[in-house]
């Protein structure tokens, strides 16, 4: 019942300058956190690739309330980039894109987060890589499974995330993989009214289980964005079932949870990409991972309680 908790204080200034003063915060952040600027994530990336993991990049930041900080958002991930241009890592490294950051909520939204995110597709194609479009909550979907399919028409590799706690994604999903998408699955980390998503942990689990069947059953390429051991073990039998080979999905998993699990998988030949954050606007980023599985919190209080 904590998670809704979290996620009201995502949302609260005060909540956000109190946790962001406390002098354990940092060390904590960091474990999710590896960087504030590309300098410093860059060794980051070299180290994971260099593993067998593949990555997928974040750059943290959801509510901006003006044109110009839009524009930032375009020019971070068009610097990010330039720096895995450098890298020559093909695919191995891709980014993940929140449209709000791209000034979807703004006026003439959803216009202006097209405006913005093409440049960054297209830059990310140049390179021999992708973009996928995170979900937000549920009032933001039908605009960004429109820019999806835009920016398909001409980019027919860039990906999408569905959310399994929502009552609209098996329709989704359905819709999704008959077109061939590459498509992350993931629980849901938003606070939605019951009139529009699951709100008890065993009935996202068993819609997370029926979409995935749904996804590795379809045309497209379906990504698990889960830590959960039992799904985990379930996706493989529904990919084994459905015939796919181990370069015909891919697992998700954050950066800083379940590292050696990370590694087990790349190590059996399955694609593990890690979800790699950085910036400094961390702190909904932070926030979401804290609600998302009690450990994370326990991890936080832990810490607290131990460096007083």
């Amino acid at each position: 019942m904590l998670g809704p908790v979290i996620l009201a204080a995502s949302r609260s200034d005060k909540m956000r300058r109190l946790i962001s003063a406390a002098p354990v915060t940092k060390p904590v952040v960091d474990r999710f956190i590896p960087g504030e600027t590309v300098d410093q994530v860059v060794p980051i990336i070299k180290d994971l690739t260099g593993k067998g993991l593949e990555v997928t990049m974040d750059v943290v930041g959801e509510d901006i309330t003006t044109p110009e900080q839009s524009y930032a958002a375009r020019d971070a991930y068009l610097e990010l980039i330039e720096r895995l241009k450098r890298l020559d890592l093909g695919t191995k490294a891709e980014m993940s894109i929140k449209l709000s950051m791209f000034g979807q909520a703004l006026e003439g939204g959803h216009e202006l987060a097209l405006a913005n995110v093409r440049p960054v597709v297209e830059a990310a194609a140049a390179i021999g890589t992708t973009v996928t479009l995170d979900a937000e909550d549920h009032t933001t979907l039908d605009s960004m499974f429109a820019i999806h399919e835009e920016l398909r028409k001409d980019f027919p590799q860039t990906g999408c995330v569905i959310q399994a706690y929502l009552f609209r994604t098996e329709a989704d999903a359905r819709r999704l993989a008959e077109s061939g998408s590459r498509v992350r699955l993931v629980k849901g980390a938003y606070k939605e009214p019951a009139e529009v998503a699951y709100q008890q942990k065993a009935e996202t689990d068993k819609a997370y289980v029926r979409i995935l069947k749904i996804l590795m059953e379809g045309e497209g390429y379906p990504m698990i964005g889960s830590h959960d051991p039992r799904l985990i073990s379930i996706a493989q039998e529904l990919a084994r079932t459905a015939g796919r080979k181990l370069d015909e999905y891919e697992f998700q998993m954050l950066y800083g949870i379940r590292s050696d699990e990370h590694l087990r998988l790349a190590a059996e030949g399955h694609r593990m990409r890690v979800y790699t954050a950085y910036g400094t606007d961390w702190y909904g980023y932070f926030m979401r991972r804290l609600a998302e599985k009690p450990a994370n919190l326990l991890f936080f209080a832990r810490s607290i309680l131990t460096k007083g």
